[in-house]
């Protein structure tokens, strides 16, 4: 590999990005730091196909309000957004006077800044940015009786979270804004798990869990799960936080870069080259 400069201290690094709905911006911070950036198309996000739902879902909480709303991820609240944009008229005022009204407990810092953007507080943040954190940190909170909202990731129905909210005899309102299409050009990932397992890659940057779901699917049923695990064991593996690593981790995938506590994309740009410069030193 080149020497790094000050400058461009990912130069010659050669590092895989799965898609994600900030790709570009993230690939921009790589190369803009020297790195040959390959892109693969692992994962797409969409509204979800049960819109009857989230319209009823909207209605219920216009009407009635809520006590507690549980945010999961960033991307369920700007789908909400998205819902009572397109219908129109106050609606998105009236569903923000109705979060104000609630407490609000944010699984991480992502939907956080969905709800500052809307100038919302976070009231009760998750201990750790998993399901466990939100758990841990509601533990003490008396919800009995109370009409709690909670936003899915994804289709996940997060049975552990439904089940600690029925013990603690609260009404829960679950919602599904979005769903992970996972259908991308398979030729694409082939070509992607083909230069991991050729080692043409100094790094793979995994920024959420469905890009590693998707990513040992396609190996699977291609009979390369062996040969992308191996692979992957021994390359620089990166995520952008604790959840990400779970799922690496459950794939026997060592992760060997993490931001320390603030799970953005810029802190694992800055994690990577830190590592890439002391294995230059």
């Amino acid at each position: 590999m080149n020497e790094t400069t000050d400058g461009m201290p990912l130069t010659g690094r050669r590092i895989g990005v799965p898609e994600s709905r900030q790709l570009d911006l993230f690939a921009d911070m790589l190369e803009r730091r020297g790195a040959e950036v390959l892109r693969c198309p692992l994962v797409d996000i969409r509204d979800t196909p049960e819109t009857g739902l989230v319209e009823q879902w909207l209605e219920d909480v216009i009407d009635n309000g809520l006590d507690d709303m549980i945010w999961l991820t960033g991307e369920g609240l700007r789908r909400l957004r998205g819902f009572c944009e397109r219908v129109g008229d106050d609606r998105m005022a009236r569903f923000t006077e109705r979060l104000a009204q609630a407490r609000n407990i944010s699984r991480g810092p992502k939907p956080v800044r969905e709800l500052r953007a809307l100038q919302l507080r976070n009231d009760v943040p998750a201990s750790q940015p998993t399901t466990d954190g939100v758990i841990e940190a509601l533990t003490d909170i008396d919800l009995a009786g109370n009409r709690v909202g909670v936003q899915l990731y994804g289709t996940d129905p997060n049975d552990k979270l439904m089940a600690f909210l029925a013990g603690k005899q609260a009404i829960a309102l679950p919602v599904a804004p979005y769903i992970y299409a996972d259908e991308a050009e398979e030729p694409q990932v082939m070509d992607f798990i083909d230069r991991i397992v050729g080692g043409e890659l100094d790094a793979v940057a995994f920024t959420s869990s469905p890009q590693v779901k998707r990513l040992f699917k396609v190996a699977r049923n291609a009979g390369r799960t062996e040969a992308l695990t191996e692979a992957m064991q021994s390359l620089c593996v990166a995520a952008v936080g604790p959840l990400v690593a779970e799922r690496l981790e459950e794939k026997d995938i060592p992760v060997r870069i993490m931001p320390e506590s603030s799970y953005f994309m810029k802190p694992l740009v800055r994690a990577l080259v830190s590592h890439f410069n002391t294995a230059a030193a």
